[in-house]
């Protein structure tokens, strides 16, 4: 499990924060490794490397949709495209795009995705995305029960 965003960008600190709990949680199951990945792009697209059963990714998530809105998206090769792959930076369909370049293979992925409210210069989460974080806790875990079948009856 990854948390991306930056948390010096008010609600992109989401991903971070909610893998943050989850680990102060105890609720995750021992297989499951939790990182907060920040904007740390080169060092996920690396650890992505060792091969994993699956990957869930937790981020803000710009369009449509109120503040504090979850969404659950399954990603696969076909998602991804092309992007530039910033070695400083994260923009995570570049950095899962570029594994087959760095000699790895995207596991089955899904994001755990929250409408920001504001991503301007600031520490801390919105009042709305605050509220989704509990909600976005359980469904990481809804998705890692569902979703990934190494994790059949763990946690």
């Amino acid at each position: 499990m990854a948390g991306i965003g930056n948390l010096f960008c008010g609600d992109d600190g989401f991903g971070p924060e909610v893998v943050r709990r989850l680990v102060a949680s105890g609720t995750l199951p021992e297989e499951v490794r939790a990182v907060d990945y920040g904007i740390r792009g080169m060092h996920l697209a690396y650890d992505l490397l060792d091969g994993y059963d699956a990957l869930v990714i937790v981020d803000a998530l710009p369009g449509d949709g109120a503040p504090g809105t979850l969404d659950v998206l399954e990603v696969g090769e076909g998602d991804l495209g092309a992007g530039a792959f910033d070695p400083h930076g994260m923009a995570p369909v570049a950095v899962l795009a570029s594994l087959s370049d760095l000699g790895g293979s995207l596991p089955p992925t899904y994001v755990v995705g929250c409408r920001p409210a504001d991503v301007g210069d600031g520490i801390g989460l919105s009042d709305e995305v605050e509220a989704a974080v509990p909600e976005a806790m359980a469904t990481v875990l809804a998705v890692l029960r569902e979703r990934v079948p190494a994790l059949d009856g763990a946690g």
